[in-house]
């Protein structure tokens, strides 16, 4: 299975070179991309939630995430799992961390070039908080958060739609980071 994720990710990559030597590819400043990497060594292989790192461009921004894939597994997520009114690392294991090249804007509000680990706090209804904090090389996510490392807090509304998401991925792609999992698509904006 890895030599075919490998030799898939290899044939895209390759197939994507071509095409933009070719001329088949806009440039756009505005487009973004997204290049999913899964980890591949052996400890990671075996752990239930994967961990995932994605790298892409919002604007002229480049972003880099890495994170804990969650499955639903039947479980109730949101108000169970997952509880409401309580920080949540927004994946599984250690912390959720987004680092941006750039300084953006997130949810319209300043938020300076670096690392950070990303949490959430769900609501059963309205907005979720999101949450950028300095401490982002968290082992054990949410159980290590101190509010007082928050370098910012922003809110963001979910959608909740008919399509279930088994397992949580968190993408770049407009309108900035996209967060689903179950029936829950979470977007945040980045500018």
């Amino acid at each position: 299975m890895k030599k075919t994720n490998l030799l898939m990710t290899i044939a895209f990559a390759s197939g994507f070179a071509f095409l933009s030597a070719c001329g088949g590819s806009e440039s756009n400043e505005s487009s973004e991309t997204v290049e999913e990497i899964v980890e591949e060594n052996s400890e990671s292989s075996q752990r239930p939630s994967p961990l995932r790192k994605i790298d892409g461009t919002v604007g002229d921004v480049n972003l880099t995430i890495q994170y804990g894939a969650p499955s639903v597994k039947g479980r109730v997520v949101w108000g169970d799992l997952v509880p409401y009114n309580e920080v949540w690392r927004t994946g599984a294991n250690e912390s959720t961390y987004v680092e941006f090249n750039k300084d953006v804007k997130v949810e319209g509000s300043d938020l300076k070039a670096g690392r950070y680990s990303l949490f959430t706090i769900p609501k059963q209804s309205g907005k979720w908080t999101v949450i950028f904090n300095s401490e982002w090389d968290l082992e054990h996510g949410h159980f290590q958060y101190k509010e007082e490392n928050d370098v910012l807090r922003v809110e963001s509304t979910p959608e909740f739609i008919d399509q279930s998401q088994e397992q949580l991925t968190i993408a770049i792609e407009s309108p900035g980071i996209v967060v689903r999992w179950e029936k829950m698509k979470l977007p945040i904006v980045i500018q």
